[in-house]
């Protein structure tokens, strides 16, 4: 049983979740302008552009999340402290975010040079990185110190680098099934209308137990777990990599890029919302603002190469452009100039390059119980060892155009990547 908080109480109406009760610590964090912030950015970037549902925020999923570790929590028996901190953590872990959430992130990684992660957990210790907790009132580090909870034991379970945090409170943030996914895959069905995400989630709490500090699952939950796993391969595959949903996230990354001064006149851009972006990059002008007013309009570039399979030499290629962002645009330039086309009319779709498991997905540690032992069903060959180990993306990469010179891109482009580096 948890402990009663006296104080204010609010609850707010969830409608993957049901009710939320907010108080305590989670009360004073959902007020704060950093945790406010994510307000202003979609959840799934600009997917609404094809699954005009997608409109739900970071701050949703987060509060969503918070809902989720809870329910973890108290099936799992975690003490008090244990489950304050546990579920701060989740509440906070997407503090972090860029606008149009994971489409920024290697942009932010070329610019910052940290990830999401790293950024939000700077954000919670008050250590800079965009200044995202800057401003007046208490910071994130004050709130929770006021409460008796370490800033840094929550900064580890947001970004678990270093000093890692216990192996089973960083396991319901950063495993294969955890709370962030349990969530987030049926926030994202709910909103885009894709039945792919219905995953069994009461199931799946209802069966989890900790066993030598790792999340397992019992025997009569095993459907669900592998419905989870059926449910995450077609999410990515039919959401997260939609090749048109891929196309509006190189033209936003393009457009970024291209700002005049880049990559210092990109970093106030990083700090804002979504809509503070695309004015950012409708103010710039010239090609950015080009970019930014195709985004608005919904004028998407479109594909017009796209390789499954690569030579050894041509994977080796893509990769380098891919590690070295300013080859990429060069390559890209030359390939505009190929064609009659301004700067950003040709861009590359590197996502799929090397695309496996998400960060943290370790389906061979997943456990569930069998007749009094622990078994690891996703260790052996087997379909389902097969789906999970399933790419996100079916595509190795792909050149995106400007629709205006679709036809002579195709005329002009060889079929296989080697043409093209």
């Amino acid at each position: 049983m948890r402990r009663k908080v006296r104080g204010p109480r609010k609850t707010i109406f969830d409608p993957v979740h049901g009710q939320i009760a907010l108080d305590g610590v989670s009360l004073d964090l959902v007020g704060h302008r950093a945790f406010q912030r994510l307000w202003g950015i979609r959840q799934t970037g600009l997917a609404h552009l094809v699954f005009p549902g997608a409109n739900h925020t970071r701050l949703e999923h987060s509060l969503g999340v918070l809902a989720v570790v809870r329910s973890m929590g108290e099936r799992l028996g975690l003490d008090d402290a244990s489950a304050d901190r546990v579920a701060v953590g989740g509440l906070l872990h997407d503090l972090g975010h860029t606008p149009l959430s994971h489409t920024l992130e290697p942009t932010l990684r070329e610019v910052e040079g940290i990830g999401h992660e790293a950024r939000g957990r700077a954000t919670i210790l008050g250590t800079g990185a965009g200044g995202l907790g800057d401003g007046p009132g208490r910071s994130i580090a004050e709130i929770l110190e006021h409460h008796g909870i370490p800033p840094a034991s929550v900064g580890e379970l947001v970004d678990p680098v270093g000093s890692s945090p216990p192996p089973l409170l960083r396991a319901i943030l950063h495993g294969a099934i955890d709370a962030d996914r349990i969530d987030y895959l049926q926030r994202d069905a709910y909103y885009t209308g894709v039945a792919h995400g219905a995953i069994d989630a009461v199931r799946l709490l209802d069966t989890v137990r900790a066993t030598r500090s790792r999340l397992v699952f019992a025997e009569k939950g095993r459907h669900a777990v592998e419905g989870f796993l059926v449910g995450r391969a077609l999410m990515y595959s039919s959401v997260y990599y939609h090749k048109t949903v891929r196309a509006a996230e190189v033209m936003a990354q393009g457009a970024v890029e291209r700002l005049p001064g880049y990559p210092e006149a990109a970093r106030p851009l990083l700090d804002g919302s979504d809509a503070d972006l695309l004015v950012g990059l409708r103010t710039a002008g010239g090609r950015p603002g080009v970019l930014a007013l195709g985004l608005l309009e919904r004028r998407l570039h479109k594909r017009v190469v796209g390789w499954r399979r690569l030579t050894t030499g041509e994977r080796a290629g893509l990769r380098r452009l891919a590690k070295r962002p300013e080859d990429r645009r060069a390559r890209e330039e030359e390939l505009a100039d190929r064609i009659g086309a301004p700067s950003g009319a040709v861009l590359f779709d590197l996502a799929g390059l090397d695309a496996r498991e998400p960060k943290g997905e370790d389906w061979s540690e997943v456990g569930v119980s069998e007749d009094g032992r622990i078994v690891h069903p996703f260790r052996q060959p087997s379909v389902w060892r097969a789906l999970a180990l399933r790419p996100p993306s079916v595509w190795s990469a792909s050149v995106y155009v400007d629709p205006r010179f679709r036809t002579v891109a195709e005329r002009r482009f060889g079929r296989r990547a080697a043409d093209l580096l």
